[in-house]
C-alpha cells in the first residue's frame, strides 16, 4: 500500500509543484493565452476559441482556478474570468530562484 508523503516536502516545494502541475496540460495554456490576450474573457469565448467542448474548458477552467492562477465570477449563466498576475509574479520568482540554485549547483559538479 502506497503512502502518500506530500507533507514531508517544504510549502514551498508543495506550492511549486501544484502551479507546474496546474500548467502541465496544454488546454490549459491555450486558455491562459486567450486571457491574457482579451484581459477578461466570457467562458463561452474561449470554447469558441478552442476545439474543446464547453465541459472540458470549464474543467480546465476550474483547475487553473483551484490553482489560482485565475480569477472567476459567475453572473448567472456568464462566467467571467482573467488571469491572477500576483500568482504569476509569485511563481516566477519562485521558479528563477530555484533554476538558478539548481544551475549553480551542477555548475560545480557533473557527471
Amino acid at each position: 500500500m502506497a503512502i502518500h508523503k506530500k507533507e514531508e516536502f517544504s510549502q514551498k516545494e508543495q506550492d511549486l509543484a501544484a502551479f507546474a502541475k496546474a500548467l502541465s496540460h496544454p488546454a490549459r495554456i491555450a486558455i491562459l493565452k486567450v486571457l491574457a490576450q482579451k484581459n477578461e474573457c466570457i467562458c463561452g469565448e474561449i470554447v469558441d476559441l478552442l476545439p474543446l467542448a464547453q465541459s472540458t474548458v470549464s474543467q480546465h477552467l476550474k483547475e487553473l482556478k483551484n490553482a489560482g492562477l485565475i480569477d472567476g465570477t459567475v453572473d448567472g449563466p456568464r462566467s467571467c474570468y482573467c488571469i491572477n498576475w500576483k500568482a504569476f509574479e509569485k511563481f516566477n520568482g519562485e521558479f528563477s530562484f530555484l533554476f538558478n540554485k539548481l544551475k549553480v549547483q551542477s555548475e560545480k559538479a557533473c557527471c
